[in-house]
């Protein structure tokens, strides 16, 4: 047994060392010689091409959108509060009424403002009826000046003749600065009078501005978001009377990424589409320019028409804001494909027939197919066969047309 062991162990070293050492002359024996057999290697490597089925392509301008989530929000909304004390006198509007601008929404108790305010109006008549008295005591103080310095002019050229003494020239000039002080007293009551009228004038208005901040009233038409304040409740400056919210048009609100935001521009044109199916058309009417500290997004604000008050505030919505159109293919979704290293693209079928990934970006994915870009203008995609080339491999394709 050991002996065939032995003589097998034998055989098979020779045999390997004629493989390995002898090669050229065990080719030779054999009728084959090495040079043959390379040249002969690539003739087979090359005819040994893979079976695929392309499709050559074109690239198309479509439509880009920027997607995000959203909610609905109310144009305005305002906390009507009272800046005045008193009991409110008006029957409450209840919530989910719709009012008009100016309509009175809380209307408290005068108590004694008219008095306040006829007060106030007596005294600007009094203060007025003392102003022309006062303009009639300067208009004299003015006068017996000018004739106090007519009388010290006469006075001095006298005395110049030798027709009147210094006494006489001494009390006119006495009588001219006598003259000067009546007239800035005068003028002092006349200044008296007209701060009166003033004091009087700010009275009347605050009394009159009193009574206004009685009557709480509608700044826009909306809704009344909560009951307003109860008959006979007391309300005092800062108490809240109700709130009223427009809902005609209402906001969009979503918040962008900053990787997307310089897609949208001031105007563009939005849709949005409500968890109940509702779908909405608006405009981009607000972008924000400083973006928020936690979540680094910008908030955008997209105006919806909402004549019927259909929408209501706070709704959930997916939002597509149109964005500049790029270019892209229009490929099926099952030809996409992932390399080595793990990035999506496709397989496409080079110059001299040889299989080559080009990693791609999708846009937008539809029943149609999936919108891509990151490829050439025309380019012949691999869609059947592709997970059986890789880069460099040779391929003979069959083209069929692309789907429309």
């Amino acid at each position: 047994m050991r002996i065939v062991q032995i003589l097998t162990a034998l055989i098979v070293s020779g045999l390997l060392y004629l493989v390995v050492f002898e090669r050229d002359q065990l080719l030779a024996f054999a009728g084959t010689s090495p040079s043959e057999e390379d040249a002969a290697a690539p003739e087979t490597a090359t005819e040994r091409k893979v079976g695929v089925v392309a499709q050559k392509m074109e690239a198309q301008e479509i439509d880009s959108a920027v997607i995000l989530r959203g909610q609905t929000e109310a144009a305005r909304r305002v906390d009507l509060r009272s800046e005045s004390t008193g009991q409110v006198v008006s029957a409450p509007l209840r919530k989910g009424a719709y009012v008009t601008k100016d309509t009175v929404m809380c209307e408290l108790d005068p108590g004694t403002r008219q008095a306040s305010l006829a007060e106030a109006e007596a005294s600007l008549a009094e203060a007025e009826a003392a102003r022309p008295e006062a303009q009639a005591r300067v208009v004299e103080a003015k006068a017996v000046l000018r004739e106090a310095e007519i009388n010290a002019r006469a006075a001095r050229e006298l005395s110049k003749s030798g027709y009147a003494s210094e006494t006489k020239v001494a009390n006119a000039e006495a009588a001219i600065e006598s003259a000067r002080a009546a007239v800035e007293a005068a003028s002092g009551g006349l200044a008296s009078a007209e701060a009166r009228i003033l004091s009087a004038t700010a009275s009347v208005a605050s009394a009159e501005k009193e009574i206004d901040r009685l009557t709480i009233e509608a700044p826009f038409d909306g809704i009344i978001e909560e009951d307003t304040a109860e008959l006979g409740s007391l309300m005092q400056p800062g108490s809240l009377c109700g709130t009223v919210i427009q809902l005609d048009p209402v906001k969009v609100v979503g918040f962008v990424p900053e990787t997307e935001v310089n897609r949208i521009n001031q105007g563009a044109k939005a849709g949005a589409r409500l968890t109940t199916g509702q779908q909405l058309v608006g405009r981009v009417s607000f972008l924000s320019r400083s973006a928020d500290e936690v979540t680094r997004t910008f908030r955008v604000e997209i105006d919806v028409p909402n004549p019927e008050l259909e929408i209501r505030e706070g709704q959930t919505a997916e939002v597509a804001i149109s964005a500049p159109g790029e270019m892209a293919h229009l490929l099926p979704q099952s030809a996409l494909t992932l390399n080595d290293e793990g990035d999506l693209g496709v397989r496409v079928v080079d110059s001299g027939n040889v299989a080559r990934f080009m990693p791609v970006s999708v846009l937008r994915d539809t029943v149609d197919g999936v919108w891509v870009s990151g490829l050439p203008q025309t380019v012949s995609v691999i869609v059947v066969g592709q997970e059986y080339v890789v880069d460099g491999v040779s391929v003979a394709p069959t083209y069929r047309e692309a789907s429309k």
